[in-house]
């Protein structure tokens, strides 16, 4: 049983392989993302660190990782969101009538006046809850959340993809639906 400490830093090294460098740890992800578990586990075993890295490991970090960042399907895991090579693609859908997104103070007016953008990932991030929002937005300073008026989005033509977990997707969300959450 890893402890909270170890469990991050495993979190953050499988991010790294299954998010960003998959190759370099002689994994190939199919079209959707995924892996063979077992794949995954040797390439981590390849850092002299995690030698000893087993499978229940892995499945601690997916259970308990508050982000939900991966998932494991049928001896496959993939990272859920937040590759830097390929564009994992989702169906589009129609989204709860608002969702929310985290960021932080230094950014929120430019964000309010320009919209949300990738900003180097292949897609804008959202949640259905506050929990999410704030993750996702406090980890880089003082934590704004803003909210998107999704069915003026929707009408106006605007894609929304449900990723999984409560997190939706989208390519650009033009400022004229945000606003600051209350």
């Amino acid at each position: 049983m890893l402890n909270s400490k170890q469990e991050e830093s495993l979190s953050k090294f499988m991010s790294k392989i299954l998010r960003h460098t998959p190759e370099q740890f002689g994994i190939e992800l199919d079209h959707e993302g995924y892996c063979d578990i077992r794949d995954l586990i040797n390439g981590i075993k390849s850092e002299k660190r995690w030698s000893a890295v087993s499978e229940s490991d892995i499945k601690q970090v997916v259970d308990h990782c508050p982000k939900q960042r991966y998932e494991i399907v049928n001896g496959y895991i993939r990272a859920n969101y937040g590759h830097s090579s390929g564009r994992l693609e989702y169906k589009e859908a129609i989204p709860p009538s608002i969702l929310l997104h985290g960021t932080n103070a230094k950014v929120a007016a430019v964000i309010l006046s320009e919209g949300i953008k990738p900003m180097g990932r292949k897609y804008v991030h959202l949640s259905e809850g506050v929990e999410f929002a704030s993750l996702a937005g406090k980890r880089r300073g003082e934590l704004v959340i803003l909210q998107v008026d999704t069915q003026r989005a929707v009408q106006d033509n605007v894609k929304f993809y449900l990723a999984n977990n409560g997190v939706w997707l989208a390519d650009f969300v033009p400022a004229r639906y945000l606003t600051k959450f209350q």
